[in-house]
């Protein structure tokens, strides 16, 4: 498909990467245990006009694996340094799921200076509940487990299974019934280029992470999209745009492709979507 290209982070640790087209910046990150080879049918309509880079984060898809910093704040900094080699300036975001925490702890750490617009692509203000929420607050903050003990144990059961098919019901729920078994079969190797033990690591750190107050203060124009029957409330993807007066959300139905994973479903609105939001 697309070039590659390594970018070597002040630290040590190299990034694999797509490079397409020239103009303006997005930058794709993808999300948990994902890699950027999943943002195949997005890529190069997105590039028409534009700069269009997806990065595999450490450990990630053809990136290195990495020997510790597998934690949301760490992949924060990772991309702060390679938008700094890379030289970018003004760029765009595009995150899906856990790439969308990236975004918000990136936001935390080093405010919007260098930033143009944010895409946030299904991800939850916090993915485990916190102690005393009740249904309505699980469902208006996208929490898809009750508790930390809960993030624990499917952690162990990340951190066990190194198969395809196993990983294939991981996911399975993720994705609307009429994603192909080849798709989700070819989605589950992309996961396992990612050793389980980093990779469950990486997502205890993740679902603890409370970002409400980090959403709330964001003012950059942003689009988030959602998908009516993903594993995340379309609920809590509108939550995220009605607190900041410069976003609006974009819900997927299912008969759309409206799981978690609509911009590998439903390429074709997604670009569209995507494209004009960033055009303007």
């Amino acid at each position: 498909m697309a070039k590659r290209k390594l970018i070597a982070l002040p630290v040590g640790t190299v990034l694999n990467a797509i490079d397409v087209g020239s103009g303006p910046a997005l930058l794709m990150i993808p999300g948990w245990s994902q890699s950027a080879a999943e943002y195949g049918r997005n890529i190069e309509e997105l590039a028409q006009g534009r700069r269009v880079i997806a990065l595999d984060m450490r450990s990630h898809g053809e990136s290195p694996l990495a020997d510790t910093g597998h934690r949301i704040q760490r992949l924060a900094m990772d991309l702060h340094e390679a938008i700094g080699v890379l030289g970018l300036d003004r760029v765009d975001l595009l995150g899906h799921s856990m790439g969308s925490s990236v975004i918000w702890s990136y936001l935390d750490l080093f405010g919007e200076d260098r930033l143009r617009r944010l895409v946030i692509v299904d991800q939850a203000p916090m993915v485990a509940a916190l102690p005393g929420w009740d249904a309505d607050a699980r469902k208006a903050f996208g929490c898809l487990l009750p508790d930390v003990q809960s993030v624990a144990s499917f952690c162990d059961v990340v951190r066990t299974t190194a198969t395809v098919e196993g990983t294939k019901e991981i996911l399975r729920g993720m994705f609307t019934a009429g994603l192909p078994e080849e798709d989700l079969d070819w989605i589950a190797s992309e996961n396992l280029k990612m050793p389980r033990a980093a990779a469950a690591d990486l997502l205890f750190d993740h679902c603890l992470n409370d970002w409400r107050d980090v959403i709330a203060n964001t003012r950059l124009p942003a689009l988030v999209i959602g998908g009516r029957r993903s594993i995340f409330s379309a609920e809590s993807q509108e939550w995220i745009a009605s607190v900041n007066p410069n976003a609006r959300a974009s819900i997927f139905e299912e008969h759309e492709g409206g799981s978690h994973f609509m911009f590998f479903e439903n390429p074709r609105r997604f670009n569209a979507e995507v494209s004009a939001f960033l055009s303007t």
